[in-house]
């Protein structure tokens, strides 16, 4: 069984079923993993239908649903690809937004030019790119913006911030901020889905019928 299949099956349907062979990008998650030797947590963007199941034991799989919605409040790596026109028909955003935002977890003072080099495994049919790259580079311009949501202030330093049209397309794009938080769609303060501590404390344990390093 594949990370998707299982994923689709408990209901989370955010992570979709595109080309199923790894080249779209529309089945994106995040899976995390704890490295005892370096004690830190590492986090990688995987395509869900290629990942059999059985390879994300001792990971920590985070889906679209996770990071926020339209109960709770959107994620602000959410709301600026909303604000920015960055979905059209929307099946391949959920990939598209969990490859960002892991893009920015792994790296909070990402350039904008990183961020275009390194949002090339999803495909979209719909906008061009163009609206999904301006919102991306609008959470990462000027140093520390990274999934945080913070912005260059529509100075449009750093090359292509809110559409790399200065302050009038910063003004529109903040305008649509403001009216989707006071409709309570955008978390204020947005919690970063913590790596679970249990998954710290556990050793990983040998396949049964494995041979020691010795034999």
């Amino acid at each position: 069984m594949t990370l998707l299949s299982y994923l689709r099956s408990i209901g989370l349907t955010g992570t979709k079923l595109g080309c199923g062979e790894g080249g779209c990008g529309a089945c994106t998650v995040m899976v995390s993993h704890f490295d005892s030797s370096t004690q830190r947590v590492s986090h990688q963007a995987v395509n869900a239908c290629l990942a059999p199941l059985c390879s994300c034991d001792m990971r920590a799989i985070t889906t679209i649903e996770g990071i926020g919605g339209m109960r709770a409040g959107l994620h602000p790596v959410q709301a600026r690809v909303a604000a920015l026109n960055g979905s059209q028909c929307g099946f391949c955003t959920p990939g598209i937004v969990m490859a960002l935002y892991t893009l920015l977890r792994n790296n909070p003072n990402a350039s904008p030019s990183f961020v275009e080099e390194n949002m090339d495994g999803n495909l979209c049919r719909c906008t061009g790119y163009r609206p999904i790259l301006d919102a991306a580079k609008s959470l990462c311009c000027g140093g520390g913006g990274g999934a945080s949501g913070s912005c260059c202030g529509g100075s449009g330093g750093g090359g292509g911030c809110c559409g790399g049209g200065g302050k009038e397309v910063h003004s529109t794009t903040e305008d649509k901020l403001e009216e989707a938080a006071a409709e309570g769609l955008v978390l204020n303060e947005t919690a970063e889905p913590i790596f679970p501590p249990e998954l710290q404390l556990m050793e990983p344990t040998r396949a049964v019928g494995a041979k020691s390093p010795a034999q």
